[in-house]
């Protein structure tokens, strides 16, 4: 595995100039050159055509998903870039169908995907604190982020094939966003993004 595109979703809008994930996206970018992978990368601000960005889903051994949370889901403009996207990739790469034949109508949805073999991992950001998630009686009634908001995107990929890797989530970005926590977010996550690497180097 050697090719890696980076989908930075971190829209501009309103009070998000999508700084953070612009920031992600280069550490995630110098951190995967220097270990010797070919890396793309799409931001979703920029004009793009759907086609050339299948060929970069098509072209990549893995996809790296940055986004923002925008009132429990992904940005408008990341939403329309997948569905622009994943509708030019049907039959071409990304998914074939949804899995099912006439003659079993109930079963097996889900597995018309294209993907196999290739992997992909979410980053998401967050205003919400970790203790929103992880304490009793707090917001998200102690439900990961992968197990709540994210779950529909988790299923998106794995409809088309993909493999998840472990991912790596920013919380309190707004309230507590200091220098100290953000130096502590790109040594933690640096070390995570080497870690999850080399052990798909070595599975």
């Amino acid at each position: 595995m050697k090719k890696i595109f980076i989908l930075n979703g971190g829209q501009t809008f309103a009070h998000s100039g999508g700084l953070f994930n612009t920031t992600l996206a280069q550490w995630t970018q110098e951190t995967l050159l220097e270990l010797g992978y070919e890396v793309r990368q799409t931001n979703i601000n920029n004009t793009y055509d759907p086609v050339t960005e299948v060929e970069h889903f098509k072209w990549a051994d893995l996809i790296i998903y940055h986004t923002p949370i925008w009132w429990f889901q992904v940005p408008n403009r990341l939403k329309q870039y997948i569905d622009e996207v994943f509708t030019v990739g049907h039959n071409n790469g990304i998914y074939a169908s949804d899995g099912r034949s006439r003659k079993t109508p109930d079963l097996n949805y889900g597995t018309g995907g294209l993907m196999h073999g290739k992997h992909y991992m979410v980053t998401s950001s967050w205003n919400a604190p970790k203790t929103a998630f992880t304490l009793a009686n707090e917001f998200f009634d102690e439900h990961s982020e992968d197990e709540g908001v994210l779950f529909g995107f988790h299923k998106m990929n794995q409809f088309a094939g993909l493999t998840k890797i472990e991912g790596f989530h920013f919380h309190d970005l707004e309230k507590n966003c200091t220098e100290e926590r953000l130096n502590a977010y790109h040594r933690d996550y640096v070390l995570h993004l080497k870690n999850q690497f080399t052990n798909l180097t070595h599975a």
